[in-house]
């Protein structure tokens, strides 16, 4: 049966969880998904496992329970060439995703205002740890330390005991729904406008 984002073509520079997962859920409702990963190891999930299982004996099932409906790029962002390529690819994109941290995709040529200017309907969507600004700008933003951050960890476990983790990605799942719907919504303007949008989900506010 024809799906609803069967026509939309999605860029996704994302990696680990909360973006991963949000495409994923993109790419099961129809979406192309074209996923961009570093030459040689690739998203950091590839070389993820747990007790040192592997499917096959190298394939990483962290890596495909977040990344099925999907064709990947190898492709260095740093290198000359990789610039043309990627534009091209963002020219003919409805969706552009990544959850580098604020300011790499700038630095590198492929920010919001980059890519509005090949394609002025692109939807683009950062997703950060904690936002543009304030104080924790600049940290890595991973799921454990927001659970501690926000007092989430400190909720779950005995009431005598230290603060314990929630055991899934919480946050990360949490920030990639708020992706989807978001993306979503932004199509449907996009129906009605004409216009493209920028989109910004974080980890804290997860």
């Amino acid at each position: 049966m024809p799906k609803a984002l069967q026509d939309v073509t999605v860029l996704d520079f994302s990696h680990l969880l909360q973006g991963p997962f949000a495409t994923q859920l993109l790419g099961d409702m129809g979406a192309n998904i074209v996923k961009v990963e570093r030459p040689g190891q690739g998203d950091l999930f590839r070389t993820m496992t747990f007790k040192d299982r592997w499917l096959g004996g190298s394939e990483s099932p962290n890596f495909l329970a977040w990344n099925r409906n999907k064709r990947s790029l190898a492709i260095d962002l740093k290198a000359p060439e990789a610039r043309e390529a990627l534009y091209r690819i963002a020219a003919k994109s409805d969706v552009v995703i990544h959850n580098f941290r604020p300011g790499v995709m700038e630095r590198l040529g492929y920010g919001y205002a980059d890519l509005k200017a090949l394609n002025p309907k692109i939807i683009y969507c950062s997703a950060s740890g904690y936002g543009d600004d304030g104080p924790y700008v600049g940290r890595p933003g991973q799921d454990m330390l927001l659970q501690g951050l926000t007092g989430l960890a400190a909720a779950t476990g005995r009431r005598d005991g230290p603060p314990v983790p929630v055991g899934a990605g919480f946050a990360d799942q949490i920030g990639a729904l708020n992706i989807v719907y978001a993306i979503l919504a932004a199509l449907y303007w996009r129906e009605k406008s004409g216009e493209g949008y920028e989109i910004k989900v974080d980890l804290l506010s997860a």
